[in-house]
């Protein structure tokens, strides 16, 4: 097993966007759709249902940077992209688009400070 080394943002960026071009195949965007289907927007539901989806296809992707398999390698390769993300927004871009596949839209509503300001 490949001993894990730390993540740059290179690296990150590569292996987020082979997650987003994986979750993209066919098969995979046929079972996401059909999964969200059935969820509609309820967050519980998407965790259960759809989130596992899309966490399979990172586990596999991961695995090959030398993450071990499963929740330790996940738990490790989100912490990394967690603290990447801060420093580089492609990095910040692109985990949000990961993270689109398996959380439903929110609606944000404007700030009191939005509001004060739209209203003067």
């Amino acid at each position: 097993m490949t001993e894990i080394q730390p993540l740059t943002s290179e690296t990150a960026i590569e292996i987020l966007n082979k997650t987003i071009k994986e979750l993209n195949t066919p098969e995979n965007a046929k079972k996401l759709e059909e999964a969200r289907t059935d969820v509609g927007n309820e967050m519980l539901k998407m965790l259960q249902y759809v989130f596992p989806l899309v966490l399979a296809v990172q586990v596999d992707i991961i695995r090959n940077y030398g993450y071990p398999e499963g929740r330790e390698g996940v738990i490790k390769f989100a912490q990394s992209i967690r603290v990447l993300e801060r420093e580089d927004v492609e990095v910040a871009r692109l985990h949000s688009l990961v993270k689109a596949y398996y959380l439903p839209p929110v609606s944000v509503a404007a700030t009191n400070e939005e509001e004060r300001t739209s209203s003067n």
